[in-house]
């Protein structure tokens, strides 16, 4: 994160072309004519190197994801452009290539780079090495294309003409970092280098220019180290070793405190771990800047990255980007330092600087945990000229994006240095703050600020807080630093690869770790909250928590956490592996034990938000519910109403019920299955009354019974439930057993269920259809509204669906006509999960009066992927791309949305007023959700904790089609 920025001497000369040869015309395959320069005099000639023509490939891809969200990628204009062509982009004073609309081609941080330098800020200086580059290495066996290194040299010089400084040259050396960024920030899971440039000619170069040895020996052990680590594979540990085995020696606690012959012989010491490996430590800076791109789009395809765009649904991505930039120093002493902040709280959403700093100090300090660092308050009273800098900075940068900013930041010696911004990951709490907030003070409009949450945010708000926090004082143990907010409770594991197990066996995990690294992505995935010994609120433990909802205590002075014996000891309390905690990531608390959670509520700044939301969406949002509990809960979330009640649900909710329902099925004649049928009657009308109270004038969608009749029958090898089945239905045992038999089914999927089912017995749909309509008259005779939609399943013809809706409607009549004629406003529709279905919509449509598409069974038997087995290989086809992603969770749009879509014209055509909706577990999955809406369905079911997300999501796609179709106009 760190860029270094020195004092230009009066002796620095702007550099001419390489080793003095002139500079020769490269013309590219549109015709641009760039500089072509050599490599410097002394310098390797990198793979690469040449005067081939530049490659015209464009690697923009269609999709990408944010914090669980598929955002459609567009190409600007100026990408679109480009593209073909150019592969370095500079930024600097002088000018600046690339704007931020391009973050496809120069990820996040190379177009905010741009921007910066654009607008103003104190940028250093440096070059984009754009995303498609990244995606043509990997297919080229890890070489950069042709041209692209000549076009990095030509960028390096204009970098080294700002600077008045030169890569390699011993009496003013430019020092370089080398950093990742891609289109969707993905923090600490790529790679860096800093200090790039030096070697042991340089090295005293930069201590002359400066006038401190120690600071340019600490640069240059800090090269050494991460260069090692990074690029050459030597294990971090190893140099950390040798430092802390010198701090022993110099009987001192910090790095800070070892002097220049200290750091001199450090650098020594690291040398040979270099030379203990077999490793050469390039001294030439041409060939560490060529591996350092290498490293750096080496650490897109490693195993932390692949996981971290596993794991949040990022797909779609050409590769990362690499920033090459001039180095600004925060370690020249005192008056230097470093700094990450945000312009608002993540956490809580709070308008106020937010973050941490450290004296004489380079960035990754502070992002690692290494040194804990200090509140941001502290540049207010050490270096109060450059917190006023930093001050104006962030509100000219909030006021330019409209969003809150991630800055990373140097000091050099009282000067302020912007090194990075980018929107800043924030909790679901601080995300509709913000946006509720930025409206008040006219920054957004509210359209601009619906779009600012994301649906992941909401998410994170329906997670449960604790019951009653002052219940559990005194269970305390300690406190650390409030990294990530939100209650967490489970039991302690002290590695990543325990968090995985055990959480895959269903055990609630808290992961414990003196300090995380990025290669624990998958353990802080899995686990429920995340407590670290070290590190800051901008820690990487903090910054991934905080991004994923999870909460995260960090820099715990008092704990200390044995990894190797998984054990944790805080203030005389031992945490154990196993043991139960819970962490209160809004206090840093950390609690002995299992403390109770509650429910969140919908209220404040989010009620204010979800009414701008639901006045600007157009689907409507009904939940999937089956008790008359859940229909409640639906509705504090929002739900309009159900959009599929299951009723074969019901039936498993105590053991007099599915005895009932074995009873019926078992049944040798058809006066004994009627009288079980009978005995099940007022379980049904029960169930629906209490449904379509909790639902009071709200549609109520109640499909048939849809499972094959086996699923409820034991086991043939549970003899003692048989025997007693046999006992309670009167009849013999070898009658049970023969029952079950025959029922037994090779595709349950493909068989006996459904409306088949209703069809062979009616008696069993008019036993449910009665309970609906006796259900009804009972709610509206009590002064309750009704809205009744009988929803008959799996057919594939309008014939089966024209047997079940006749039957439907006979038994409605008769039993309105029993009470009184008692006018029950009800619906007959089908459920389109059949591919037949969906091709034969029009003539369906002429008996359904609406349409549910219910897209689990829809996905099966379109992919031809049963969704009980699909965990055997879709692992394997989502890590090779076959799949980008599960189409049980997201919506395959080009097959599924295929027969969607044209179901819902078909459908249309032949009854206009036809009621269309989605009833799958894809429901509240925001892309699917955004599909929908263009497709022109009426509304979305879902499960009711996802009711918020899918409203925001309806919310959402509304605004962007509504500007979509505004920009179409003005063309």
């Amino acid at each position: 994160m760190q860029n270094q920025v020195l004092r230009r001497p009066a002796t620095c000369s702007q550099p001419q072309a390489a080793a003095g040869k002139p500079a020769v015309p490269l013309k590219f395959s549109n015709g641009r004519i760039a500089r072509r320069l050599p490599c410097a005099a002394g310098a390797k000639q990198p793979q690469g190197c040449g005067a081939q023509p530049l490659e015209s490939r464009s690697s923009l891809a269609p999709f990408a994801r944010s914090q669980g969200r598929l955002l459609t990628v567009a190409a600007s204009a100026a990408v679109a452009t480009e593209i073909s062509t150019q592969r370095v982009y500079v930024f600097g004073k002088s000018k600046s290539e690339g704007d931020a609309s391009m973050k496809q081609l120069l990820g996040g941080k190379g177009a905010n780079l741009a921007e910066m330098s654009r607008i103003g800020l104190s940028v250093p200086p440096g070059l984009t090495i754009t995303t498609n580059t990244c995606a043509d290495f990997h297919s080229n066996g890890r070489q950069l294309p042709p041209g692209c290194w000549e076009e990095v040299l030509a960028g390096l010089r204009a970098v080294e003409a700002e600077m008045g400084c030169k890569l390699g040259d011993p009496a003013a050396p430019l020092l370089l970092s080398v950093r990742s960024g891609a289109a969707v920030s993905m923090p600490g899971m790529m790679d860096t280098v800093l200090n790039l440039g030096l070697n042991d000619a340089c090295v005293e170069g930069l201590a002359a220019r400066s006038g401190d040895p120690r600071f340019a020996y600490d640069a240059y052990r800090r090269f050494l180290d991460m260069y090692g680590d990074v690029v050459m594979g030597i294990p971090h540990h190893l140099f950390e070793e040798q430092l802390e085995k010198l701090k022993s020696e110099r009987m001192v606690s910090e790095d800070t405190a070892l002097s220049a012959a200290d750091l001199r012989l450090l650098v020594g010491r690291y040398k040979q771990v270099y030379g203990r490996l077999g490793k050469v430590f390039p001294e030439d800076p041409y060939e560490q800047l060529r591996l350092a791109i290498y490293a750096v789009f080496d650490s897109w395809q490693s195993e932390r990255a692949n996981v971290y765009r596993s794991v949040n649904g990022i797909t779609g991505l050409a590769g990362t980007a690499v920033n090459v930039q001039a180095m600004a120093f925060g370690n020249m002493g005192p008056t230097s330092g470093t700094g990450v902040c945000f312009t608002r709280n993540p956490s809580t959403g709070e308008r106020k600087l937010y973050g941490e700093y450290l004296i004489n100090a380079q960035g990754e300090d502070v992002v690692a945990g290494i040194r804990t660092p200090e509140p941001i308050e502290t540049l207010a009273r050490t270096l109060p000229g450059a917190y006023r800098q930093l001050i104006d900075n962030c509100a000219l940068l909030e006021k330019h994006y409209k969003d809150m900013q991630d800055i990373e930041f140097t000091v050099q010696e009282g000067q302020l240095f912007m090194l990075q911004c980018r929107g800043g990951k924030r909790t679901g709490a601080a995300a509709v703050r913000i946006a509720v907030e930025m409206v008040e003070e006219g920054l957004v409009d509210p359209d601009t600020a619906v779009l600012m949450v994301e649906p992941g945010h909401l998410d994170q708000l329906l997670h449960p807080q604790f019951a009653d926090e002052a219940s559990y004082k005194g269970d305390v143990m300690g406190t650390g630093l409030p990294a990530s907010p939100g209650a967490a409770v489970g039991q302690a594991v002290f590695t990543a690869e325990d968090a995985e197990a055990w959480r895959a066996s269903g055990l609630p995990v808290v992961l414990v770790r003196r300090e995380t690294s990025p290669e624990d992505v998958k353990g802080m995935y899995s686990a429920e909250g995340v407590l670290c010994q070290l590190g800051g609120m901008t820690s990487h433990a903090a910054v991934v928590a905080r991004g994923w909802g999870k909460p995260c205590v960090t820099g715990c002075a008092d704990l200390q956490v044995d990894e190797h014996n998984k054990v944790a000891r805080i203030n005389g309390h031992e945490i154990r592996q196993g043991d139960f905690i819970s962490l209160n990531g809004s206090s840093g608390e950390i609690i002995r034990g299992k403390q109770p959670l509650a429910p969140p509520e919908l209220a404040g700044d989010l009620g204010r938000f979800m009414a701008w939301v639901d006045a600007r969406r157009r689907l409507g949002v009904l939940t999937n519910a089956d008790t008359p509990e859940d229909a409640e809960e639906a509705r504090k979330f929002g739900a309009e109403g159900i959009g599929l009640c299951r009723t074969e649900h019901m039936f498993f909710a105590s053991e007099e019920r599915i005895a009932t329902v074995r009873r019926m099925i078992v049944a040798q004649t058809k006066e004994a299955r009627l009288k079980a049928l009978a005995d099940l009657l007022p379980f049904q009308r029960a169930d629906f009354e209490g449904i379509l109270r909790a639902m009071d004038g709200l549609p109520v969608t109640i499909r048939l019974l849809d499972p094959p009749l086996h699923e409820f029958l034991p086991d043939g090898e549970m003899t003692e439930v048989c025997e007693a089945l046999a006992r309670d239905a009167g009849v013999t045992v070898d009658e049970v057993y023969g029952t079950i038999e025959k029922l037994q089914e090779v595709n349950p999927m493909l068989g006996f269920r459904g409306c088949r089912l209703g069809v062979t017995y009616p008696e069993i749909t008019e036993m449910q259809v009665r309970a609906m309509f006796e259900a009804a008259v009972q709610v509206m005779n009590s002064g309750g509204v009704v809205q009744l939609d009988i929803m008959v399943p799996l057919v594939g013809t309008a014939a089966e669906l024209r047997n079940q809706e006749q039957l439907v409607r006979r038994v409605g009549e008769q039993v309105m006509s029993e009470h009184g004629n008692v006018r029950v406003p009800y619906r007959v529709g089908t459920m389109i999960e059949v591919p037949r279905a969906a091709l034969q919509a029009g003539s369906i449509a002429t008996v359904a009066e609406f349409f549910s598409f219910g897209t689990n069974d829809l996905t099966q038997m379109t992919f031809g992927y049963s969704r009980d087995d699909i965990g055997k290989f879709l692992p394997t086809y989502l890590e090779k791309g076959i799949l980008p992603y599960d189409p049980f969770q997201v919506l395959d749009q080009e097959g599924v949305g295929e027969l969607i879509r044209f179901a819902v014209e078909r459908g249309r055509t032949a009854r206009p007023d036809l009621k269309i909706g989605i009833c799958g577990e894809q429901g509240g999955e925001p892309n699917t959700v955004a599909f929908l809406h263009d497709v022109g369905l009426d509304y979305v079911s879902c499960s009711p904790f996802r009711v918020p997300i899918a409203r925001l999501a309806a919310g959402q796609a509304a605004i962007r089609s509504a500007r979509k179709q505004a920009a179409a106009a003005k063309q």
